[in-house]
């Protein structure tokens, strides 16, 4: 295995701003977004009244992943993070290869899925844009957040952030505009916790599809180049990514269900709308506006995600090594970023929402398995000595969690795979 080249065969490197906080809150606004805002539908069809033990199934296998990554991320604090990890583990450079264009595919197709899903909420705030094509409102977006991705990592990272505050105010909008329905709980309890009427195998393809909800946690790892002390910093920052949101995802699906029911959330594009509705208030009014940010802040994440991946793969010597240049100016990938934007514009023209998701989905459970198994080879070919990794601010996972979540990765793909054969 060969480390990554040194900043002086590529020029400039990555700048070093990031801090914990905005990377909790950048990861937050990838992690939010497209998972919630739309695919509780998506989860609620598959799933019926088990749409919330769906989700943090999801929040479960995310979780343990997330460890592996905040272990990894200590270990080899690079952009192209799944890539070093692989070619780490097992010196295979077709592996690592596979992985990253994998990983880019994934970060693309998400892209594109999330400027999909913003046509329900357009729709909602504009009634009159129904007549004009239903890629239009993300194509604009995806044209935005190329260029401010192109401007510099604070730019993206601190909007990023911000933007998911937003984010969160949102979905603490609809647990407090719902909150009168868990009165219905005790009622319905039976229904949830019975997983009516899908059963263990609907609920399990309803996990396999809220899986994606959690997508972005793996992103935080990319900007490690950029963070200050990121072996400990980015760690941390995925932990608590993942925890916030799968509370927040937790409550709002349960909402959701008690408050509209499992079968007309499914029917709808716009299913957050209908909480909103119930309570009262035109959704177009207010609501559909947050939603739209929300959707629109991770196509932002995802650009800049490719373009760290390409950049990173490049200096691997993976890519072709123009991808590897760095901007003098505004020190961002700016070929790698504007490639990005120019692959998820081509697939956002004609590719199905719920198509997108599932291969979204289940490329990305592939990745997180050979990430957990590279975890669990480093960790038996090079074990860390306990003082040494909390002097260099490693977080460390136990052995045993590696293998267990890669198991459950798989188990999920085929169920999902399963499923899909039946249906």
């Amino acid at each position: 295995m060969t480390d990554p080249p040194g900043p002086t065969k590529y020029g400039t490197p990555l700048r070093r701003a990031l801090g914990l906080w905005v990377l909790v809150f950048y990861g937050l606004g990838m992690i939010i977004g497209a998972g919630i805002y739309v695919l509780v539908g998506e989860v609620a069809g598959a799933a019926g009244w088990g749409a919330p033990i769906a989700f943090l199934l999801s929040a479960l296998l995310a979780s343990i992943t997330g460890l592996a990554y905040a272990e990894l991320v200590g270990r080899l604090p690079e952009a192209a993070g799944e890539v070093a990890y692989a070619q780490r583990a097992f010196g295979s450079t077709w592996l690592s290869t596979a992985v990253g264009l994998a990983i880019v595919v994934v970060a693309v197709a998400a892209a594109a899925s999330i400027a999909v899903g913003t046509t329900g909420y357009f729709h909602a705030v504009v009634p009159g844009a129904k007549v004009l094509p239903g890629f239009t409102s993300g194509a604009v977006l995806v044209v935005i957040f190329t260029v401010i991705a192109c401007t510099g990592v604070r730019a993206g990272a601190f909007l990023a952030a911000g933007l998911s505050l937003i984010e969160i105010g949102g979905l603490i909008f609809i647990i407090a505009i719902g909150a009168d329905a868990f009165a219905d709980l005790p009622v319905h309890a039976g229904k949830i916790l019975s997983l009516e009427p899908a059963g263990l195998v609907g609920v399990m393809a309803g996990a396999f599809v809220a899986f994606f909800a959690y997508l972005g946690f793996e992103n935080l790892a990319n900007m490690a180049e950029e963070t200050r002390n990121p072996g400990r910093t980015v760690a941390w920052a995925i932990i608590i990514a993942v925890v916030i949101s799968a509370l927040l995802y937790g409550v709002v699906s349960l909402v959701a269900v008690l408050a509209v029911g499992p079968e007309r959330l499914a029917q709808s594009d716009a299913p957050l709308c209908l909480v909103v509705e119930r309570g009262g208030m035109e959704c177009g009014q207010g609501f559909a506006i947050l939603a739209l940010i929300a959707l629109s802040n991770g196509i932002l994440v995802e650009i800049m995600l490719v373009a760290r991946l390409l950049y990173g793969m490049a200096r691997r010597g993976l890519l072709p090594p123009w991808l590897g240049v760095v901007n003098v100016r505004t020190k961002v990938p700016v070929r790698g970023t504007v490639l990005a934007g120019a692959a998820i514009m081509v697939l956002i023209l004609g590719i199905p929402f719920e198509w997108l998701v599932k291969a979204t989905s289940g490329i990305l459970l592939v990745v997180f398995a050979i990430v957990n198994l590279s975890l669990w080879r480093l960790q038996r070919r090079e074990p860390l000595d306990a003082a040494a990794a909390s002097a260099a601010g490693i977080l460390r996972m136990p052995r045993i969690l590696p293998p267990m979540a890669a198991a459950l990765c798989v188990a999920l793909l085929v169920i999902a795979v399963v499923t899909a054969l039946q249906a």
